[in-house]
């Protein structure tokens, strides 16, 4: 075995003595002549990618492209929410005692101002009754009270008549008075006579502070007579107050619903006690039913009112709809808007709080389809494609719009573009390119 081995070693080292040292002459014995040492090379370097010359000598490399151009697609936007009832609200007591009315099931359809639950109105009645008879009290008092009002105006009127007449006979006194004084004076009257005019003066005044006082009191009787119709007045007030609280404390033994739909809940047994605030039943309105999303920043703007939109459910079902509310401020954690979609859902096979995806129609954008695989990253991490113009390599970064099976459609390319499609790994920014097209993607 040895022998073997020596005898391998030995032709090898003969065959690497002639190849290197009398290779022209082995080329010579085998008819053919010698390569180059560039040839040589350039034989021995490694190829990444199938590469030409140019007529100028320039290596190219070759890379397959496709011709494309814009077209104009429906941009919608993408979301993931989830169904909501229209309406939900929990039906509550506002007064408390005993339910007498047979209970209603979960799932009952019901309509606006159907009775949910009645309570048992105790002493509510009786209590509605002596109202209504203080009320009748109330409205009796008031003719009675006005009728006074014209006798106490009259005894104003005589007593504001002796204010006058007292007033006119302290005129007269004071006349007689100066007279006499004047005869005095003269010697034509008797010093008694001056004092009885003197006194009849007094006494006339006296006779008008007396009437005041009397028309001062008649005033009061008009006040008086005034307060009491007032107070009548009042006490009717009153009493129709108390009359609308126990009607209204008998109106809400009878707890209604405020709107068609469906109970979510059965409504309270019979024979339960009710408190303020205790829980009657839950109603649910499921038609039209809301899709609601929350758009990111990016995409607000994309989104119009009364935009139509449409979703899918977990379960397959479809449905479709138009926007109609859009919210103008963002949620402060994530930052997103949200956006409610009404749609029809008259047999109610959409429930509250399905999953959906929603799609809502924006205007139509300029986009190129190409393969995914033509997708690649620049030395700065964008995300873009490599172009041939001019017969060299240009990389142009991208937005993908949307995700098909056929390809992704992308924006920001030229109207038309011829898209490196195999190759673009091999090339870099200003790379002379041989190109080659080809049809399909």
């Amino acid at each position: 075995m040895r022998i073997f081995s020596i005898i391998s070693a030995i032709l090898v080292v003969i065959a690497l003595y002639l190849m290197v040292f009398e290779r022209e002459r082995v080329f010579a014995f085998a008819g053919r002549d010698a390569p180059s040492e560039t040839e040589t090379v350039e034989s021995a370097a490694p190829v990444t990618a199938a590469s030409r010359r140019n007529d100028k000598g320039e290596t190219k490399v070759s890379v397959v492209a496709i011709k494309s151009i814009a077209q104009t697609i429906d941009s919608a936007v993408v979301l993931r929410g989830r169904t909501e009832a229209m309406r939900q609200v929990v039906v509550r007591s506002e007064t408390s005692g005993l339910i007498i009315s047979d209970p209603l099931r979960a799932g009952t359809q019901v309509n606006a101002d159907d009775v949910l639950c009645q309570i048992d109105p105790g002493t509510r009645q009786t209590a509605l009754a002596e109202s209504k008879a203080r009320l009748l009290e109330a409205q009796a008092r008031l003719p009675e009270a006005e009728s006074r009002l014209p006798s106490a105006r009259a005894v104003v009127d005589e007593a504001n008549a002796r204010v006058i007449e007292a007033q006119a006979r302290v005129a007269e006194a004071e006349i007689n008075e100066t007279a006499a004084s004047r005869l005095s004076k003269d010697g034509f009257a008797s010093e008694t006579r001056v004092k009885s005019a003197r006194a009849a003066l007094e006494s006339a005044r006296a006779g008008v502070v007396a009437a005041k006082s009397n028309l001062a009191a008649s005033s009061s009787g008009i006040a008086s007579a005034n307060s009491g119709i007032e107070a009548a007045r009042a006490g009717i007030l009153a009493a129709e107050a108390r009359v609308a609280s126990a009607e209204k404390a008998i109106e809400q033994l009878t707890i209604t619903a405020p709107f068609a739909g469906l109970l979510e809940t059965d409504t309270a047994e019979i024979g339960s006690l009710l408190q303020p605030g205790g829980e009657c039943a839950t109603v649910i309105q499921l038609n039209p039913i809301k899709l609601v999303g929350f758009v990111p920043e990016t995409d607000v703007a994309r989104v119009n009112p009364k935009a139509n939109a449409g979703a899918e459910l977990a379960d397959g079902q479809r449905v479709i709809g138009q926007v109609g509310f859009l919210s103008r401020s963002a949620d402060e954690t994530t930052r997103t808007f949200r956006v409610e979609i009404l749609a029809d859902n008259i047999d109610l096979k959409i429930r509250d709080g399905q999953t959906a995806t929603i799609i809502i129609e924006s205007d139509g954008a300029s986009a190129h389809l190409v393969p995914q695989s033509a997708l690649t990253l620049n030395d700065n991490g964008e995300l873009g494609v490599r172009i041939a113009k001019d017969d060299v390599a240009r990389f142009v970064g991208v937005e993908i719009i949307r995700d098909t099976i056929k390809g992704v459609w992308v924006s920001g390319l030229p109207q038309e573009a011829d898209i490196i499609v195999v190759g673009q790994e091999f090339v870099t920014e200003g790379v002379a390119v041989a190109v080659t097209f080809r049809e399909d993607m």
